[in-house]
Parts: C-alpha cells; sequence; structure tokens
C-alpha cells in the first residue's frame, strides 16, 4: 500500500484497538442496543440508524475479532503459529503473505517482549558470533511445498522440512513489500533476541531502485529512471527503511544493496540504452543510501558485484574496483562493509575442471572462489578500506546444465549449496559469510513469451519451464533443489 494509505489504515486500526466497538474506528459510535434494526451490512459489519447518524451494531465482530483488513491482511484461517505479537494483535504468515489471529483466544497475547535496547556496535564480521533469525515468509511456502509431494516421497518431504531450519535474506523489493516485511521481521527478531539473550542477524535485500535491473526484463522493478521516481525511491523508501533502522538499533542487521545495479554500469552503458539511462540515478542512490544507511553502527552492508562469469576478466575488475571506490567515497561519512558475490547466480564456489581458455571465453576466474580472490586484490589495489564478502551459496551447491556460464534463469540441473555460515574457508579471513541470499524455489523469471515480462533467457534450452513470474513459488524447481543439494540436506 502507498505510504499515506498505510497510514491511514493504521490510525484506523490504532483507534480500532481501543474502540468500545468495531464502528468507532470510522467515527461512528456503536447503536445502543444489539437489536438495532440493520438497515446496511458491509464488510465491516451490520449498521444501523441512532438520532438520525449511523451506528455500528455490535452484536459479534463479523470479522471475529479480526480486523487486520483495515490493513488490507485477512484474518488467519489454518494457521495457529504466532509470528510476532503487537497491539493490533498476534500475527501469523498464511498463503505466503501476514494474517491476523483471533486474539480472544489467546492466553499469552502481548507477552513476546519488544523492548529495544541500547545502542549494538558491530565489531569485525557481522555474521560472526550471531544467531541468524530464520524468515517466517519463507517457512511458511515451504509448508506450502511440502504440502504438494506426494505422500510416499517422505525423503524430499525430510529434506524440505531441513530447509525451514536455516536462514535467507527478505528481499525488500517494492515499497508495499518493505512497508510489509521489514518492520515486522526486525521486531520479530528482536522478540527472539529478548527471549533468548543473544543476539540475533536479519539480513535485508534492498533493491528497488529507479531503473532497476536495466538489462533484463524479467526483475524490472516498479520505479523508472525518472527524477520524480527518484524522490519516491528516496522518500517513500530509502527514508522509511533508515527509520526503523534507527529504531531497531539494539540487533545486528545485514543489508544487501541493489543487486544487479553497479554491475550493469561496469559492462552495459555503452550498449543498452536503458542502463545509460539509469546511470545517474544508480550513482545517486547509492550515495543517498550510503549516507544514510552507513551511520548506523549496527547495519553492515554490502553492495553487490554480480558474480565470476560478470566481472572476472582482468579489465572488468579494474574498471570495478574505479566505479565501486567512487560510489563507496560518495556515500562518505557512511560505511560499507564489503562486497556480496553471486547473489541469486548459480556460478560453482569452485569448478576445478575450469580454466583460462576458449571455453570460459578466457576467463581467469572461472569460479567464484578465484574471482573473490581477484577482486579482494583489486579493490585493495583502488584504496578501497573496507574489503570484506559475503557468498550467495543458495544456488551453486553443483555445476548446473548451463550451455554457458552467465545463464542465470531458472536453470536446470541446479542444487542447493552450503549452508549459512560465518568465515566458511579457511585462509579466506576477507570472506565472512556463506549466505542465502536468494529464497530458493523462487522463480527468476516467466517462461512465457507472451508476458510483458519475459526475457530470453527465460526460454533459453537449460531454463526450467513453464516457468512463473520472477518472485513467485516454483514447485518442480524447489524438488530437484532438494534433490541435487550439495552437501546433502
Amino acid at each position: 500500500m502507498k505510504a499515506s494509505l498505510a497510514l491511514t489504515a493504521i490510525a484506523a486500526l490504532a483507534a480500532k484497538a481501543s474502540a468500545a466497538c468495531w464502528s468507532e474506528a470510522y467515527g461512528y459510535p456503536c447503536c445502543s442496543s444489539a437489536s438495532t434494526e440493520v438497515i446496511y451490512v458491509d464488510g465491516d459489519g451490520e449498521w444501523g440508524i441512532e438520532n438520525g447518524s449511523w451506528c455500528g451494531i455490535s452484536k459479534d465482530d463479523p470479522r471475529g475479532g479480526c480486523f487486520s483488513d483495515t490493513l488490507g491482511y485477512p484474518c488467519c484461517t489454518s494457521t495457529t503459529n504466532v509470528i510476532y505479537t503487537d497491539s493490533y494483535g498476534r500475527w501469523g504468515v498464511e498463503n505466503s503473505g501476514w494474517c491476523i489471529l483471533d486474539d480472544s483466544s489467546n492466553p499469552g497475547y502481548g507477552s513476546d517482549d519488544y523492548t529495544v535496547g541500547s545502542q549494538y556496535s558491530l565489531s569485525g564480521n557481522p555474521f560472526a558470533g550471531h544467531k541468524f533469525y530464520v524468515n517466517p515468509y519463507y517457512v511458511d511456502k515451504v509448508d506450502k511445498a511440502i504440502a504438494q509431494m506426494h505422500d510416499y516421497d517422505s525423503s524430499l518431504k525430510f529434506k524440505a522440512e531441513k530447509m525451514k531450519e536455516y536462514s535467507n535474506a527478505i528481499w525488500l523489493d517494492t515499497i508495499d513489500n518493505m512497508e510489509a516485511w521489514l518492520e515486522r521481521n526486525l521486531k520479530g527478531a528482536l522478540a527472539q533476541q529478548n527471549a533468548e539473550g543473544s543476539r540475533v542477524l536479519t539480513v535485508f535485500v534492498v533493491y528497488d531502485l529507479p531503473g532497476r535491473d536495466c538489462q533484463a526484463l524479467a526483475s524490472n522493478g516498479e520505479l523508472l529512471a525518472n527524477n520524480g521516481d527518484m524522490k519516491r525511491y528516496k522518500s517513500e523508501y530509502i527514508d522509511i527503511v533508515d527509520s526503523h533502522l534507527s529504531t531497531y538499533k539494539s540487533q545486528p542487521i545485514v543489508l544487501v544493496i541493489e543487486p544487479n545495479s553497479l554491475v550493469n554500469l561496469v559492462t552495459n552503458l555503452e550498449n543498452i540504452p536503458a542502463c545509460a539511462d539509469s546511470e545517474k540515478y544508480y550513482l545517486d542512490g547509492h550515495a543517498y543510501l550510503i549516507k544514510k544507511f552507513g551511520s548506523h553502527p549496527h547495519v553492515a552492508m554490502y553492495l553487490d558485484i554480480g558474480h565470476a562469469f560478470w566481472l572476472g576478466w582482468d579489465d572488468k575488475r579494474a574498471s570495478a574496483a574505479k566505479i565501486y571506490s567512487k560510489v563507496i567515497n560518495s556515500g562518505a561519512p557512511g560505511k560499507v562493509r564489503g562486497f556480496a558475490s553471486n547473489v541469486a547466480n548459480y556460478t560453482p564456489w569452485e569448478d576445478p575442471e575450469l580454466s583460462r581458455g576458449p571455453d570460459t571465453e578466457w576467463n581467469p576466474c572461472p569460479d567464484e572462489k578465484r574471482y573473490i580472490k581477484a577482486m579482494y586484490k583489486e579493490f585493495k589495489a583502488a584504496g578501497i578500506s573496507s574489503v570484506y564478502f559475503i557468498e550467495d551459496t543458495s544456488r551453486n551447491g553443483v555445476k548446473n546444465d548451463r550451455y554457458h556460464p552467465d545463464e542465470w534463469c531458472n536453470q536446470m540441473g541446479s542444487g542447493i549449496g552450503a549452508r549459512p555460515k560465518a568465515y566458511p574457508v579457511s585462509g579466506m579471513e576477507y570472506l565472512d559469510a556463506f549466505y542465502w541470499v536468494k529464497p530458493y524455489g523462487e522463480s527468476d523469471g516467466t517462461s512465457d513469451e507472451y508476458d510483458k515480462s519475459f526475457d530470453g533467457y527465460c526460454g533459453h534450452a537449460t531454463a526450467m519451464k513453464p516457468a512463473p513470474e520472477a518472485g513467485q513459488w516454483f514447485q518442480k524447481f524447489f524438488e530437484e533443489g532438494l534433490m541435487n543439494a550439495n552437501p546433502p540436506l
């Protein structure tokens, strides 16, 4: 929902929380008697007239004590799992979205502790020494996926159940999704942190730049490359995120910043007009958010650097170092921890079968390990002071069926990779973590060539079909990833 509508809805819901009956939230009194004649019925309840004015008939709340429709969220119909509790009620996740439970049957209502403690400051690797928050939205998706599996396939169901134990990033890929997911998950992590007495790390992906993914169609965003949408990006997206970061200051937070943006400035300015049109907004957006987010001592940022088969060549790495150094300096005094590689991609961590030659278009970095080692040297030589990396291992467990390593859409033969872990590789102290940035099972893009968001890569021979639109659940892809997981689940 738009910010203005959200504020109106929140105000209405807050009023309802203290109202004697549901109609007071809308500025109308309760009818004096439950037997008042029903004049009109709508989604909110039954309405009568007393003293020449509308009143709400409060026999029983027609929504059974559930008021979340005011904010555009339904009542929960099957789940009883409470993800978090606030002054409005108990919230769960159902059908991959938030829902509210009937608080009248909850003896523990309001028992979670959402007290924000003193300012926390990260020191060193933000993934080290912290528990990783498990995304309830993803857990609900996996539950739905398990329900679709055959009863006889107990092994596959077991592997899927294991997926619910691991953390992955929460993507804030639209203004609406940011409003729906950011604070709720910060509060969920805070409640867990207070209950367990140890810091809980939450990872978010900031992903809504104007002209987003200028080289692709499947993942184009809601904001266009123009001045008006740039203002929206700052005021309706970045500023709101920053406000929540300021509020939830006692817990560690990692932000993966705008996948596929700066890498496009390295490689696609001259050959793709949409990327040239987006350049100033990419640069301005990064400068703005680095200044904002980089001022928080409990927040660590990682800028996206594509993957080995995007920037692995010597000339591209050299160009990247100049651009990233410029971008980081433009956001001063805000601080950037480092860089995120292989986000939502499939490039293996190690592939000893590949070397610099015709099969790799003479790429000296044909796997992620060699790429990160080379980028570390390149960034250091460019004068970047904080050079640390995280590697997205959500989908690179096996070398898949790609004809060419730059294939990126729903690749067949893929498998879930190494589990999230801090300091995963001995001797690479600058590698902060393996982490699942991309939630496995979400589609990269539709295979329907008649869809306006269709990208040709999603129609290639190695792309699994039929595939839903980007971000939607892809059951067949998920099940294949479970079977191919390396190490096994």
